[in-house]
């Protein structure tokens, strides 16, 4: 892991300080996803967060929000500041990002299964309107449960939308529980591509590896694209890799917020 992603995940680790309390895990396996897409692929000015020309960014796993946050405020979307007031009354955010309140958020989420609809809705738009724009979203692995999201995902075949992207955070965790317990998604690949989507798969932690494929997009121009990331929750905080438990903590303590910035600062 290199500086520029300990950095990133130090600022998800002072939003935890600042509120308390927070979703740890999904915010961590976002980092690298994020960070590639707002370097390389979105075009943006974040002092003019309703440019028309932008391109349109959905988390849909608005928990994860917290890694949002951080590359948000890394671009200038947002004061750093703001972190120490997370989840407080006062504050622009919360524990799900929303619209019209936060600089470069474009849709409000936190509700599973709406983000893929609402990026449809906004890639038709563009067509419509002969845009340019590119439209993501990101998903997590669990809540493509959700039956919106097959909706969503035949209507975008349908309209053959080049100009969406959807990537799934796969870190194979929902929850509190194993993806594949809970309710197995597998196969994905198939199951995506059945469903008319031009579908990849990547290391969701691996910069280099995701510059190249987001390089890609769309991988054909009569289709959606879907990109799978593979990816580890709670990555860059060991005791929390890859452990169910560490989905959302409440009532952080000193020592649990020195632990995180510990293991982040030592990780190779």
């Amino acid at each position: 892991m290199d500086i520029r992603s300990k950095k990133l995940r130090e600022l998800v680790v002072m939003g935890l300080q600042g509120g308390n309390r927070g979703h740890i895990g999904p915010s961590m396996s976002l980092v690298e996803i994020l960070r590639v897409l707002f370097d390389n692929v979105l075009k943006f000015n974040s002092k003019k967060p309703k440019w028309e020309k932008r391109d349109r960014f959905i988390l849909s796993k608005g928990h994860g929000c917290l890694a949002l946050y951080s590359i948000l405020i890394d671009k200038g979307f947002i004061k750093k500041k703001e972190l120490n007031k997370f989840c407080k009354f006062e504050s622009i955010l919360g524990g799900h990002p929303e619209f019209n309140k936060i600089n470069g958020v474009e849709a409000s989420t936190g509700s599973l299964g709406h983000g893929l609809p609402i990026a449809v809705g906004m890639a038709i738009a563009a067509r419509i309107k002969k845009s340019k724009h590119k439209v993501i979203v990101v998903t997590g692995d669990g809540e493509m449960n959700e039956g919106s999201n097959w909706e969503a995902a035949m209507t975008a075949s349908k309209h053959k939308l080049s100009n969406l992207t959807l990537i799934i955070d796969y870190n194979k965790i929902q929850s509190y529980g194993y993806t594949k317990e809970v309710l197995d998604l597998e196969p994905l690949k198939k199951k995506l591509t059945s469903f008319g989507f031009a579908c990849k798969e990547v290391d969701g932690h691996n910069v280099e590896k995701l510059k190249k494929i987001f390089k890609r997009l769309p991988f054909n121009s009569k289709k959606p694209s879907a990109i799978i990331c593979h990816t580890i929750k709670g990555k860059g905080v060991i005791h929390a890799e890859g452990k169910p438990e560490w989905h959302h903590k409440s009532k952080l303590s000193k020592q649990d917020i020195e632990k995180m910035y510990e293991s982040i600062n030592q990780y190779s």
